[in-house]
């Protein structure tokens, strides 16, 4: 039995679906979920997860140089303009957010990266 004068609050869980490092954000842009590993040899997509997508980024983590290496790499990879790669968050971690600003889907995105892991 209930007791009198608390409210009874139904918690509804949303069934949610295999979570991926592309996905849209609220205006709709296209944003990465990014494991950076600068100092790397050379520029690469390591792997691809659940959670992120792991780029060696060939540049060392100093005075922003590793985030710039990056945006421009992933414009390359994703064949757009540099200025439409901004970076979200986490400007002085390895984990990052990139925002697309480029009229891309996220599963374009996540078959280019895919392509580019796999080469």
């Amino acid at each position: 039995m209930p007791r009198k004068g608390k409210a009874q609050t139904k918690v509804s869980v949303k069934p949610a679906g295999p979570p991926i490092p592309v996905t849209t954000d609220k205006s709709g842009s296209v944003v990465i979920s990014i494991h950076a590993k600068p100092g790397s040899k050379q520029n690469a997509i390591t792997d691809l997860t659940t959670d992120a997508v792991s780029v060696a980024i060939a540049a060392p983590p100093s005075e922003g140089e590793a985030n710039t290496e990056l945006c421009r790499y992933l414009s390359k990879v994703l064949e757009i303009k540099k200025n439409d790669v901004v970076l979200e968050k986490g400007s002085k971690s390895r984990e990052k957010v990139v925002k697309i600003l480029a009229p891309l889907t996220p599963e374009d995105v996540l078959e280019k990266l895919r392509k580019e892991s796999s080469s």
